[in-house]
């Protein structure tokens, strides 16, 4: 069918009032754009502008979804019916009823599901369905997105999300299945049972948030934090943490309600410096230490501290992960409790800083494609074997993991540990800067900036295909001066020297990325996003001096439009 055929079988089927009205409302632009592909799982499965249409996340996207991911279940995982799904949602629009509908579906095909009695942290999710062995989870969320948006989050019985080869053979089955509009549930004979959760998920996942610590004695109470859920997830669960640790914490009210419309901030998202307006004023009245804030399902976490000068600095994830690594293996090596197997994870776009941090103490570290379910397989394929022990995984965009009771990233183990780190230095006269300057004159001095350009509708897909082609067909030799040495194509999964020649074979998943190898130390790495239409460019620029990489990314992002022609 083409565009028009589809809009107008939507607009003759009986649907629900609030969806027929955006249908009739449409105008040709905004009709092309909700029907011309189907929504597509990427990096963090379903993620899309709600709404209807095929191309938008709705009831009957949903709908499909879940029966695909059902037989997938039967017909992959042992017991499935019996060990059921756990399912959990956040606080966008929609979010309760994508949960219900899809506990209906699992339950029409004789699957028990697992739901909570109100919305949850994603990182819950995933230690949920380890602690209930269950065959899988399903979270409805739409992560650090705009209000506009909604997901659907899928994750194997080790409560991880699915990697490339769960999610293709998934993915064939929901493709398979015929438009959305006309799929029905299935027909077992015997009903799968609705679970609904009591408060003992709750209490072992706070337990074992709290079993990270590792100056647990350190006094608390004179630390002053503000917090943000950002309209999210994390406020019970954090709440109960702060309470049982003892520090001193001022909440920003206005985002502890759960709205699915954001109306008191600026973004959701911490990466971004605008999330953490209102958040800096309540600082500023307190005198605050660290403002911590988390993304409306709390993987995410981003961090905001009180420097020598008494100024508020923000940190990217670059910067806060290469810390809390200096913080735990330095305290942990002090203490002994550092294995001579311990293995770090990071992401093939994340800073170099971690791994230098990581060579410091002699610990190694792997890279893996970007999303943390290539780092929860890392960490399963690990546990299996025990030839390597898990120390800490992260990636740059603001998701850290401590400890693997669970397996994707966890915010709330982040607030855990970033408090202490905090708190720590602050015992030692130290500011986070002044602890960064410190490991810098180690290491070397590393800037990195992560800049996105949005693309949107059909037409932006092919502008980021042809950026893409451009990069590969013509490489990119120096910038600044500065020349280019190697560059990786991760859809060959090759390094190459810029003759062409292949340097290194990469035993990884293939992926649309680009990654550039200056001679100075500095990269850039470039790739379409998997769950918005942008397209990334992460720039991570390296100096023997502080003064040396002062507006070194800029600098270089600026060359790098020129030469593709962009704005």
């Amino acid at each position: 069918m083409n565009v028009e055929q589809k809009y107008q079988k939507w607009l003759n089927s009986s649907l629900p009032n609030d969806l027929h009205a955006q249908l009739e409302s449409m105008n040709e632009k905004e009709v092309f754009d909700a029907f011309y592909t189907d929504l597509e799982f990427g990096t963090a499965g379903l993620r899309g502008v709600l709404g209807p249409g095929s191309n938008r996340l709705n009831i009957y996207v949903v709908r499909k979804a879940t029966v695909g991911f059902a037989k997938y279940l039967i017909e992959n995982v042992k017991n499935a019916k019996e060990r059921g799904v756990v399912i959990s949602h956040d606080n966008r629009l929609y979010s309760r009823e994508f949960t219900l509908e899809t506990a209906k579906v699992f339950s029409s095909f004789g699957i028990k599901s697992y739901i909570f009695d109100d919305l949850r942290p994603t990182p819950e999710l995933s230690f949920a369905v380890r602690k209930l062995k269950a065959a899988g989870g399903v979270m409805i969320t739409a992560s650090h997105n705009p209000k506009e948006y909604n997901g659907y989050k899928v994750y194997d019985e080790e409560g991880c999300q699915l990697t490339p080869n769960k999610i293709n053979p998934l993915v064939e089955i929901i493709n398979s299945l015929g438009d959305e509009i006309d799929i029905t549930y299935g027909d077992s004979e015997v009903k799968g049972e609705i679970v609904t959760l009591n408060s003992d998920v709750d209490e072992d996942y706070v337990k074992h948030v709290l079993s990270i610590q590792i100056n647990k004695d350190l006094k608390k109470d004179d630390l002053k934090i503000v917090f943000s859920p950002q309209h999210g997830t994390s406020l019970e669960r954090a709440k109960e943490l702060f309470g049982i640790l003892g520090y001193q914490v001022t909440y920003v009210e206005e985002q502890c309600t759960h709205d699915p419309l954001f109306s008191n901030t600026s973004s959701p998202n911490p990466e971004l410096p605008e999330a953490f307006d209102l958040s800096l004023e309540y600082a500023k009245k307190v005198d605050a230490d660290l403002i911590i804030s988390t993304d409306p399902d709390a993987d995410r976490l981003g961090i905001v501290f009180k420097d020598r000068n008494g100024e508020y600095q923000l940190y990217t994830g670059n910067q806060t992960g290469g810390l809390l690594l200096y913080y735990i293996l330095g305290e942990k090596s002090k203490k002994g409790l550092l294995k001579p197997n311990s293995v770090v994870f990071d992401t093939v776009v994340t800073s170099t800083l971690g791994q230098k941090v990581c060579a410091h103490f002699n610990v190694e570290v792997e890279s893996v494609l970007t999303g943390f379910k290539f780092i929860g397989e890392k960490i399963y394929r690990y546990e299996l074997s025990g030839e390597k022990h898990f120390e800490f995984g992260y990636e740059e965009s603001y998701g850290y993991l401590i400890a693997p009771f669970v397996r994707d990233k966890d915010s709330l183990q982040a607030i855990v540990m970033v408090a202490e780190m905090v708190n720590y230095f602050l015992k030692q006269g130290k500011t986070l800067d002044v602890v960064l300057d410190e490991l810098m004159d180690i290491v070397g001095y590393h800037s990195d900036e992560l800049y996105s350009i949005y693309f949107h509708g059909a037409q932006g897909k092919e502008t980021i295909k042809q950026i893409m082609n451009k990069l590969r067909s013509h490489p990119l030799k120096e910038l600044c001066g500065i020349k280019v040495s190697s560059y990786d194509d991760y859809k060959l999964l090759v390094n190459k020297d810029l003759e062409g020649n292949v340097l290194k074979k990469y035993n990884l998943p293939q992926t649309n990325l680009l990654k550039f190898y200056f001679e100075d130390g500095s990269t850039i790495a470039i790739r379409p996003s998997g769950t918005e239409p942008k397209c990334k460019f992460y720039l991570g620029s390296v100096s023997k001096t502080k003064e040396g990489n002062i507006g070194k990314n800029k600098r270089l992002y600026s060359a790098l439009k020129k030469y593709l022609n962009i704005e």
